[in-house]
């Protein structure tokens, strides 16, 4: 507004040759933007801004505006349109109260500026004294018709100006009301399933994966000691039964997470350890369920393994989901690629687990993630869902890739803490 008011001032001055106060109009739209100035450094602190410190703003707009249009011929100024640009922004963005003492105060103003305002005698058409001779009196009554003209004229330009200023301003604030109420309904959806379900879901869906080669090892346990009639010695039950008793500890252990009181406390239970350290824990629990698949460890020298990260319970479940999945695809002749590597991004560390598998198809390429995959044969269900949503909400990105040669790569990169 301050460059359209400048702007206009020029035209009227140096094209249109109408004179007008042209000191008093520059101090104004210095005042204007001085006001500018303050609201800026003002929106750089901390402080919420209120809606009376809003509703003050709209209001130094309003006598901004009246001042302009005092120095310029007042309610005459076809200009004055410009009066309903405050309330509809007030009516827009405050609460309903505010828009009526809006609609009050440019009212007043607008009442005020009929009879008081300063003169612009050079534009009035009525200049001539009462002796004026016949030829004078026409030309009076010419510039009678050209003052009524341009009259006309400029509460034309004054409404279109007017409008497209309304429709702009409104279309705009509209929007980005609606775009912000998005963005707050979608963060809020996203923190309350990331804190909780999402939580919760991860080591649920881990501990499913963990009790199944347990039951699977009791199973077989089981069938031996139905049909083992044979000469069995007293140890050899022993040491069954042992293994046995192992596993079914291992599966008490599962469903004690899947618990909501105990899945809660440990999925926010993080804390800060060494890179390196994390990384050896994930990798040892991952071998201890997949103890027969070869992993090929690639650790680049500038990988910053000695710095911290925070260990949290579901992005480990999240690391070895990964892991398994990659295995479940992967020649066991290959097995599977975990590489370590440093990211171009400050503070962050990147990971890549790649298998040998017949790869992922281009139609889920770009489904993985945003919701689960139904009747997956290849690990890219609600798991890989569940992966994508923990490392998100851990501030970290996943992405998933066919490699060249074959396979699917998993590019994962996870935020260190700062030293």
């Amino acid at each position: 507004m301050i460059g359209g008011e400048s702007l206009l001032l020029l035209i009227s001055i140096d094209i249109l040759k109408i004179p007008l106060h042209q000191e008093a109009l520059w101090l104004t739209i210095l005042a204007i933007g001085s006001v500018n100035l303050y609201t800026w450094i003002r929106l750089k602190t901390d402080l919420p801004v209120t809606e009376m410190e809003i509703f003050s703003q709209l209001a130094m707009d309003v006598f901004a505006i009246a001042a302009l249009l005092y120095l310029t011929g007042g309610a005459t100024n076809p200009f004055t349109w410009i009066f309903l640009l405050p309330v509809i922004l007030t009516a827009i963005t405050l609460p309903h109260a505010y828009t009526w003492y809006m609609v009050i105060l440019t009212t007043t103003i607008y009442t005020f500026l009929i009879p008081y305002h300063a003169s612009l005698l050079s534009v009035e058409p009525h200049l001539m004294h009462d002796e004026m001779s016949n030829i004078a009196h026409n030309m009076h009554s010419q510039q009678d018709e050209e003052f009524f003209n341009f009259h006309i004229f400029g509460m034309w330009f004054g409404f279109v100006c007017s409008a497209g200023l309304v429709a702009f301003f409104s279309l705009e604030l509209s929007n980005t009301i609606k775009a912000g109420e998005r963005t707050l309904a979608e963060a809020r959806e996203k923190a309350l399933q990331d804190d909780r379900i999402i939580s919760l879901g991860t080591l649920a869906a881990s501990a499913a994966h963990d009790m199944g080669t347990p039951l699977g090892t009791m199973a077989i346990i089981a069938h031996e000691l139905k049909h083992d009639t044979g000469p069995i010695t007293q140890a050899e039950l022993c040491e069954k039964m042992s293994i046995m008793q192992d596993q079914i500890n291992r599966c008490k252990q599962a469903l004690s997470v899947m618990s909501a009181s105990a899945g809660e406390l440990r999925a926010d239970s993080g804390h800060v350890t060494l890179l390196s350290d994390y990384l050896d824990e994930v990798i040892m629990q991952w071998r201890s369920q997949q103890p027969g698949v070869k992993l090929n460890l690639l650790i680049n020298p500038e990988a910053p393994l000695n710095s911290s990260i925070i260990a949290e319970l579901t992005l480990t479940h999240s690391l070895i989901n990964i892991l398994n999945n990659a295995a479940k695809v992967s020649p066991r002749e290959k097995g599977i690629d975990l590489a370590i590597h440093r990211c171009t991004q400050e503070n962050f560390i990147g990971l890549q687990i790649r298998d040998y598998g017949p790869g992922i198809p281009d139609k889920l390429l770009d489904k993985i993630g945003k919701a689960p995959i139904n009747n997956s044969n290849q690990g890219l269900g609600v798991g890989l869902f569940l992966t994508y949503s923990t490392i998100n909400r851990l501030g970290g990105t996943i992405e998933v890739s066919n490699s060249p040669t074959g396979g699917a790569c998993i590019d994962i990169f996870l935020p260190l803490v700062p030293s």
